[in-house]
């Protein structure tokens, strides 16, 4: 089976456990006002590749990823869910790791076809590192386009099959860093069963000569980016909503 790949980097070391062989897949419905990846929106652009010559790739340095695996990311890997599913099947074959970096979106559990789709590939998957955006559903479409309803659905979808979960979430000053907003997203992933780990990013700017190359209006033109400091600083937060729940939970 053939895929829509943007690129490939042999060297991952941020995303996924080890170091990792990621795959940039082309396509994604969401327009989050940050992306700094907007050359991957389009699913009928980029190389097409073949799951075969993706594990030939990876297997020609498998040395070197010793501890790592494969992770997909995108773009939205799971536009190509197919293409996936086929690629984690034969890396399985291989007792590769495999790993994929999504925000969720085009999870549907009330579609069966779309649900077969996701059980089958959750067959093979070791981790999944999900994006949620912002907890708060109209804020998320301001943020995204799209709501987050089927997102969180995945969340906990996720958390009873038993995958674990890395969850990350981008700090946007005036938009994703409101400390009650944080509170009740660290309060939701409290309640997943297999949250293993919570990357607390903070936003920067380095998207915004990409757009201007592209042709494309950058909404968030004079948004400061956040420091590393902030990014503590509100992850606190988060964790404190972690702890209340796991608290009520235990009760």
């Amino acid at each position: 089976m053939q895929g829509r790949i943007h690129s490939l980097q042999s060297f991952g070391t941020v995303d996924g456990p080890g170091v990792r062989y990621v795959v940039f897949l082309q396509g994604c419905p969401m327009r989050c006002l940050y992306c700094h990846n907007p050359d991957t929106w389009e699913v009928n652009a980029g190389e097409l590749m073949d799951t075969d010559y993706i594990i030939e790739q990876f297997e020609r340095n498998r040395g070197f990823y010793n501890g790592g695996g494969i992770t997909v990311t995108g773009g939205e890997p799971l536009v190509q869910i197919d293409f996936v599913t086929e690629l984690f099947e034969k890396a399985k074959e291989k007792d590769i790791n495999t790993c994929i970096d999504s925000s969720g979106i085009t999870f549907n559990p009330s579609n069966p076809d779309i649900l077969a789709k996701f059980d089958r590939l959750m067959k093979v998957t070791d981790l999944v590192m999900l994006d949620i955006k912002h907890i708060d559903n109209e804020k998320h479409k301001e943020l995204t386009s799209q709501s987050n309803a089927n997102i969180l659905a995945f969340a906990q979808y996720l958390s009873d099959k038993g995958i674990e979960i890395w969850i990350r979430h981008v700090l946007v000053p005036g938009y994703t860093d409101i400390d009650d907003y944080l509170y009740k997203l660290g309060y939701f992933i409290g309640g997943l069963k297999t949250l293993k780990a919570l990357d607390v990013l903070p936003y920067h700017t380095m998207g915004e000569v990409k757009y201007e190359k592209l042709g494309i209006d950058y909404k968030l033109k004079g948004v400061p980016a956040m420091t590393q400091k902030e990014a503590i600083e509100k992850k606190q937060v988060i964790l404190e909503g972690i702890k209340a729940r796991r608290d009520e939970d235990s009760k």
